[in-house]
This record gives C-alpha cells, sequence and structure tokens, in this order.
C-alpha cells in the first residue's frame, strides 16, 4: 500500500493564508543556515505567531491542540517525568490514558524527545501539541509550586523558604507541614508580584490561583487532605474563629517576607466544597508613585494638577473595584503633603502610610463610620480631607458641606467614566446646586497590562484606529510603534509585565456648572467635556497602545461599550 503523503507545515501556513511566499522563502533559507524548526524561525521572524504554528502542526499531524493555561495537569502523570528531562525536552505530562501517558509538545515530531519521556515513564507515550509559549509556563506551574509543595507536605523532604508572622502563635510539630505549605504559597505570590491569593476548595482537591497584572493564574493544585489545616493556619494569622466555617470573616495579618513587610488582608467564605480564602497583599515597602509613573501623560497631568492645588473643593476620583483609585489618591496626598498642611484621612482599611497625615480607620463594629468620622474630622481643622470612599448620601453630604466650607476633599466613586460621577451623586439625593458648587474635577481610571520589555515584537498598524484617534486629539499624532505580547520566562510567558492607568480627567467649568444644574445626563456632560479637551479613556489608552506600551485588545477590555466606536 503506498504510503499517505503529509503536507509540510509550511505548504499549510501558506494554504491557509498565514504567511507569503516570500516570507516562507526566506524562512526556508534561515533554516538552512540554523538548523532551527522551521516554526520557530516563522515566529522569530514576526511571520506567523506560536498559536498559528501550533494550530498548522495540529492538521499536519492529525493530532489534538490543547490549550495548557486552562488544562488541569495530573500529579500522577508528573511524577513519571523528571523535572531536568521535561525542561530539556520541553514536554509537559497531562495525564495517564490507559497505560499511555499523555505529554503536551510544541513538536510532536521530536522523536528523540518522545523516545526519551517513554524510557523515562516507562510506557507509550502519546503526544498532543500544544503553544510553545504554554508549555514552558506548564513546566513551571508542574515542577515549580507544585513540586515545592510535595516537598513541603513531606513527600521530598525539602525545605520550603521562611516567612516570620507577626505575633504568630507558636508552632508545633504536627502542624509544620502546613505551615510551611502556607509560607510558601505566601512567599511565592510576592516573588510572582501577585496582589491577590485565591485558594479555592473543589469537589475534589484545592486550587490556589494568583492574581498577576489582574489576570488570575493558576500556581498550583493541592489534595483535598490539606484544605482543614491550610484554613486553619491562615485564619489562626489572621485572628480569625477557627471553629466558625458557616459564615464569612475577615481579618489581616502582617508577616516579613524577604525583609519586606507584607500586610496580607484575608476574607473567608463558606462554599459547598468548604471554605474558600482570599487574601489581599499590601507590600508597606513599596515606594509611592509619582503622577507620571501612574499613567497619567503631560497633558492630564497639567490638568489634574491644576485640580489638586485649589485651596477648596471636590476632587473625585472614579472607576471600578481594582482600578488603582486608592493609590491615585495617597501619590495625590504625597504630592501635596507638607508641614504646612493639616491632612486627615478617613479609610476602610488604611493602606499606604504616610509621614506627617493622620489615618483613621473606619471600624463599623465601634461605631466609626465614614460619616461618623468625617464628621469629626471637620472638627480638627484640616486644610485636606480624604475619604476613601463615598458609600451613602449621608458621607456625600458631608463632604459637599466640607467641602463648601474651605477644605479641598479628595474622595473616590464608584463609576464607568468621569461624567457619571456628577450624575452619581445627583442619583444618590444630593441637590444639583450643591454638586456645581462643590465638584471641581473628577478623574475616571482604568488598569492596563503594559507588554512585556524582553519580548515584545512590532505588530502592524491598525489604520482605523489611527485615524479614530486622529479625531479624537485634534493634535498631531506621535509615530506609531504598536507592538503585540509573545511571552518569555521574564513575563511568565504572560507578553506582559506590570499595569499602567489610563485616564481622563474631567474640570468642571462655567458650562459643565450650568448644565449638571440643569440635571443633564452624564452622555450631555461628557460630550462638553471633551468639547473643553479632555481626552477620553479610550483615547488615552489608545496613545499608550500607539506608543507600544500596551496592546490594542487590552483597552478595549476595560473601556466601555459606550464609548466613541471605532
Amino acid at each position: 500500500m503506498a504510503k499517505v503523503q503529509r503536507k509540510r507545515i509550511g505548504d499549510i501556513l501558506l494554504e491557509t493564508g498565514v504567511i507569503t511566499p516570500q516570507q516562507l522563502a526566506e524562512a526556508l533559507a534561515q533554516q538552512r543556515r540554523t538548523r532551527e524548526r522551521l516554526g520557530r524561525v516563522l515566529v522569530d521572524q514576526g511571520a506567523a505567531s506560536e498559536k498559528q504554528i501550533a494550530q498548522a502542526l495540529a492538521a499536519q499531524l492529525d493530532l489534538p491542540l490543547v490549550a495548557l493555561s486552562s488544562a488541569r495537569l495530573d500529579p500522577n502523570a508528573v511524577k513519571l517525568i523528571p523535572e531536568i528531562l521535561a525542561r530539556k525536552r520541553r514536554v509537559v505530562p497531562l495525564r495517564l490514558d490507559g497505560g499511555q501517558v499523555v505529554v503536551a509538545m510544541a513538536d510532536p515530531l521530536d522523536v528523540f524527545a518522545l523516545d526519551d519521556v517513554g524510557i523515562a515513564a516507562r510506557r507509550p507515550v502519546k503526544p498532543v501539541v500544544a503553544v510553545e509559549s504554554e508549555v514552558m509556563a506548564a513546566i513551571e506551574r508542574a515542577y515549580g509550586m507544585g513540586a515545592a509543595a510535595q516537598a513541603v507536605l513531606g513527600e521530598t523532604g525539602e525545605e520550603a523558604p521562611a516567612a516570620e508572622p507577626t505575633g504568630s502563635p507558636s508552632e508545633d510539630g504536627e502542624d509544620a507541614p502546613v505551615v510551611r505549605l502556607v509560607n510558601l504559597v505566601l512567599s511565592q505570590a510576592l516573588k510572582d508580584r501577585a496582589s491577590d491569593v485565591h485558594i479555592e476548595p473543589t469537589e475534589s482537591e484545592m486550587r490556589i490561583r494568583y492574581r498577576v497584572d489582574g489576570a488570575l493564574q493558576t500556581v498550583m493544585t493541592l489534595p483535598k487532605s490539606v484544605q482543614a489545616g491550610l484554613a486553619t493556619r491562615l485564619k489562626v494569622l489572621a485572628r480569625l474563629n477557627i471553629a466558625e466555617r458557616r459564615l464569612p470573616q475577615d481579618g489581616a495579618f502582617e508577616v516579613a517576607l524577604d525583609g519586606r513587610r507584607i500586610d496580607f488582608r484575608v476574607s473567608t467564605v463558606p462554599t459547598i466544597f468548604g471554605e474558600r480564602i482570599a487574601l489581599r497583599l499590601l507590600d508597606k515597602t513599596k515606594g509611592l508613585l509619582t503622577l507620571e509613573q501612574l499613567g497619567l501623560d503631560a497633558q492630564a497631568r497639567r490638568r489634574y494638577e491644576s485640580l489638586i492645588h485649589q485651596p477648596f473643593g471636590i476632587i473625585l476620583v472614579s472607576g471600578p473595584t481594582g482600578s488603582g483609585k486608592t493609590t491615585t489618591l495617597v501619590s495625590t496626598l504625597a504630592l501635596l503633603n507638607s508641614v504646612d498642611k493639616n491632612i486627615i484621612t478617613v479609610e476602610d482599611p488604611v493602606e499606604y502610610q504616610l509621614p506627617g497625615v493622620s489615618h483613621i480607620q473606619v471600624n463599623p463594629r465601634a461605631g466609626l463610620t465614614f460619616a461618623s468620622g468625617l464628621r469629626s474630622i471637620v472638627r480638627q481643622d484640616p486644610d485636606i480631607i480624604m475619604i476613601g470612599e463615598i458609600r451613602d448620601v449621608e458621607t456625600a453630604e458631608i463632604a459637599i458641606h466640607a467641602s463648601l466650607t474651605g477644605h479641598l476633599v479628595l474622595t473616590t466613586i464608584h463609576t464607568n467614566d468621569a461624567s457619571s460621577a456628577l450624575t452619581r451623586l445627583a442619583d444618590m439625593g444630593i441637590e444639583a446646586y450643591l454638586i456645581a458648587s462643590a465638584v471641581i474635577g473628577v478623574a475616571s481610571q482604568r488598569l492596563v497590562r503594559l507588554l512585556c520589555p524582553q519580548c515584545k515584537q512590532p505588530a502592524p498598524i491598525p489604520k482605523e484606529i489611527v485615524n479614530w484617534l486622529q479625531s479624537q486629539v485634534k493634535e498631531p499624532l506621535p509615530p506609531a510603534e504598536f507592538q503585540r505580547p509573545v511571552g518569555c520566562a521574564q513575563c511568565r510567558h504572560t507578553g506582559y509585565q506590570g499595569r499602567t492607568g489610563i485616564f481622563e480627567i474631567l474640570v468642571v467649568t462655567e458650562a459643565l456648572r450650568g448644565r449638571t444644574l440643569a440635571r443633564g445626563s452624564a452622555a450631555e456632560l461628557a460630550e462638553i467635556a471633551r468639547s473643553e479637551g479632555m481626552l477620553g479613556l479610550r483615547a488615552d489608552g489608545m496613545l499608550k497602545a500607539m506608543q507600544g506600551l500596551t496592546t490594542v485588545e487590552e483597552v478595549l477590555q476595560v473601556t466601555r461599550v459606550e464609548e466613541p466606536a471605532l
């Protein structure tokens, strides 16, 4: 029987329109010189993405294409292949299928890798295709935190990095493995620049995820048997009731990790599979950001600074939860802080402590709310007041009256854009004349991920984005330098590293005051503000994408659908 001729990967990429004949010819010429895989050459040249190469390979070999970012790795399969072999041959064990071990590879044609893995696992190997960067990230997941956790639990006897909880109870020998496991989870979260840790019980296991740059990543799964000990250890640290598993609880603790003092805010909620725990990390040693580091460009910074140097009035910072509002307020206070200013804050919780500033922690159980704390602050002869959040009409009314009696008030409010902050106050029951008189400006913000500086690559210039942006900016645009994410070891193969803010700064002018008095809609207020020089959130984000700092996809993901269409 004649052997079926397999299509070449270059031909598949040509047929699907991924590459041009010229790009294929150039890649083949380079491959003859370097002996690299054709797919790797095409990716390095920017002619194709890793995902497109993986799709072509899967079609060529008639193998499944697996998304490793969401795949669960079977610990029993991982144990069969040593870490050093997995890293050397770039394979990640997925699961056991009968008598075979299923492994994900970027290059299933690598027969030497398949032979080595089969010998190590002592069973036949069944390959599937995956994106190369996802393979490397999955190897980190399988052999990094997972292996260390197994060591802590006594399977290999290794020790985990130590954390020193402030005022923690004594640790006996029976609890030591769980104590070391908690230390490992916390220290690794700090190394990975995580803002939150999620410990989530399922029916059969415990899943641990970190939120890094706003995106959740699974870092390890643990056996169900450690669930009770892990939850108890964290509740002891946070001084919570370890016997109460039916009601939500909130607490906090501080630990020393790698010479840094880190605050952890702890929240527990009961689920049908046990207690779910979320931890928020607050690094006390991290320096405050300047307005420029926050992401305010020159024009937005000038508009914002014109507001914060006013002697009185309210400045609102708006945005959803996790958009960096508190960081912006504290950075603003640091800029305004001086020996001749009396600055007092009321917050829940107090996240940053500034020298010379009086911080008040809200304590509803003791009767200290935002409203009652604000009433007391006004009698303390302040120059500047910062309120963590306007949550109710009572707080809003006191803040407005404080601003009208000669104080500069900074606070946050949950709205989608700057103009909506004004209408939200009206919806809460505040009189239009008070809003028009008291509010001097609104800063609305979002956070977008920054492209990894090590691996980002030039991307095609989307003409429709440039044309739309030119209609919004009304000034000559800088040269376009759009970039795309790739993924490398430095960014954990995500293509992104760090975040920055995108802003719109609304300055309340006479025209806006008049429209506010007439109870104009948020859309009407936004139209007036843009006509007077306000740059919208989406336009500010697209400018950053044009400068190669982030991507168009990131900006579209965090800005409103109702904003001007592209």
